[in-house]
């Protein structure tokens, strides 16, 4: 068996504003040591103010990108962001199937500006197809609540909510806090085996766009470096966190992190 390369092949759209989806993804994937490539579901329109146009690629296209990158490069883990369409997600499952690497799914439903990602139909085909495939499964509480039905408003909601997304064959369960109140974040790691908690205090800032394609990104370059779940997970919360308290103030709205933080402290 090789040790693994660090590897990430990242299934997600494509955000021209750079603070998310594919390009956050492969700034998170390098700058947490990892190499990126992608599989690009659609192109947004997009930027700090908001989503402003989504084109979908046609299927096959998804599919060969990657297959290009699966029959010769490789990977180690594989992330999920953006799919936008019951069809999309259908043959990402399908594609998933072919790979070893564990999958990171971040079931991307709405924009931080509040646009939805996914039609209500979809919602479905992500419960039953990515996240039985999900060797972490990584919501915010308003997916998690899509997903289970089950309300999500404080610790115990996050802790009952992953819990369901564990019995729904999720291997691995982050819920995110971010949209539960309080002055304190924590997000909750659930495994068949116990829970890990990672918290910090609430950032009183806009800049968080990209927070949760980051995050999962993050998982995945550690879970492809080969680290253990839990230390993957802690590695990436650490990074986020600090990416958010140097957000560089970029645009009029929901503005992006500092993914290029830890290659520059390094110099």
């Amino acid at each position: 068996m090789t040790s693994p390369l660090g590897r990430v092949l990242i299934i997600a759209g494509s955000d021209s504003g750079g603070g998310a989806g594919i390009q956050a993804d492969i700034k998170a994937v390098t700058a947490m040591g990892g190499y990126a490539a992608t599989a690009i579901t659609a192109i947004t329109v997009q930027n700090t103010l908001g989503v402003h146009g989504v084109h979908p690629l046609p299927l096959d296209l998804i599919e060969a990108q990657a297959r290009a990158v699966l029959d010769d490069i490789g990977a180690d883990a594989v992330k999920t962001g953006m799919l936008g369409s019951t069809d999309v997600v259908e043959r990402v499952a399908a594609i998933l199937d072919t790979s070893h690497a564990p999958a990171v799914v971040d079931p991307v439903m709405i924009a931080k500006g509040g646009s939805p990602l996914l039609p209500e139909e979809a919602v479905q085909a992500v419960r039953t197809l990515m996240v039985p495939r999900a060797a972490l499964l990584t919501p915010n509480a308003p997916e998690a609540e899509a997903l289970t039905g089950l309300p999500v408003m404080d610790l115990d909601g996050q802790r009952r909510a992953g819990e369901a997304l564990l019995a729904m064959g999720a291997r691995a369960v982050l819920m995110k806090g971010g949209h539960v109140a309080g002055e304190t974040v924590i997000d909750l790691l659930l495994t068949p085996t116990g829970e890990t908690m990672l918290e910090g205090p609430r950032l009183e800032t806009r800049h968080t766009h990209g927070t949760g394609c980051t995050l999962a990104s993050a998982c995945a370059a550690g879970l492809a470096k080969g680290l253990p779940l839990e230390a993957a997970v802690a590695e990436a919360w650490a990074y986020v966190a600090e990416a958010i308290r140097r957000a560089p103030g970029l645009g009029q709205g929901h503005g992006p992190l500092d993914h290029g933080w830890p290659l520059r402290d390094a110099k």
